[in-house]
């Protein structure tokens, strides 16, 4: 006779089940009912520990935004200037999110619409953009040649942000291992390197002043 699960342990049982599903099956085939057979616990027993299957995707995001971290930091830690680092996070989270890609095809249109839980922008999803931004913040303040003081506070949230209407092109991209996605990042790192260089000079500094005024005025 096995010994009996602790709560904790029930609870990680059932968010472990749940990632495998979402892997295997996708978003939509992956109900609470179908979570609690695999993971061998009573339904109600699931919806004790997670309130709804908008939760246990939030655990998704979350194991995958760690996994992206993971990744980049090994890799962040050599250093280099910020096209280069730009480019590792990218890579990293399409990395990451490639093993869930049914789940994102199936899911997308819940992420995009407001109010949904399952947005980025949502109070449920607060920690895992949490952890993203601050993922962003490691590659600007990292970055050498520094970036300049001006724009190195609200840089990571805009590289955020570019972040998630990447991940919305990858969800449609059916290039093989995502090629037309990793092209964009390739292409997009190193303009974003340049611009932040080149907001170093006068004649561009105003204009890296408004679009920061700019984005101020959007997200207050």
């Amino acid at each position: 006779m096995s010994a009996r699960r602790s709560a904790d342990e029930t609870r990680e049982l059932i968010r472990t089940t749940a990632l495998r599903l979402f892997r295997e099956r996708g978003h939509d085939a992956t109900t609470m009912r179908v979570v609690a057979q695999e993971a061998g616990v009573a339904v109600g027993n699931a919806y004790h520990h997670f309130g709804s299957k908008d939760d246990l995707v939030q655990e998704l995001y979350l194991e995958v935004n760690r996994t992206q971290v993971a990744q980049a930091r090994a890799l962040l830690q050599d250093g280099g200037d910020l096209a280069a680092r730009l480019r590792t996070a990218l890579h990293a989270g399409i990395d990451a999110f490639t093993p869930y890609r049914q789940f994102g095809v199936e899911s997308v249109g819940a992420a995009i619409r407001p109010g949904s839980p399952a947005s980025p922008f949502s109070d449920s999803s607060a920690s895992t953009a949490d952890l993203s931004r601050s993922l962003f913040r490691e590659v600007v303040d990292g970055a050498r040649p520094a970036v300049p003081a001006a724009l190195r506070a609200d840089l990571p949230e805009l590289l955020w942000l570019a972040q998630v209407g990447l991940t919305v092109f990858w969800v449609h991209d059916t290039s093989p291992d995502a090629r037309r996605t990793r092209t964009l990042v390739d292409g997009v790192a190193p303009l974003v390197g340049r611009l932040v260089s080149l907001s170093r000079l006068p004649v561009a500094s105003g204009a890296a002043q408004d679009v920061l005024r700019l984005f101020a005025s959007v997200r207050s």
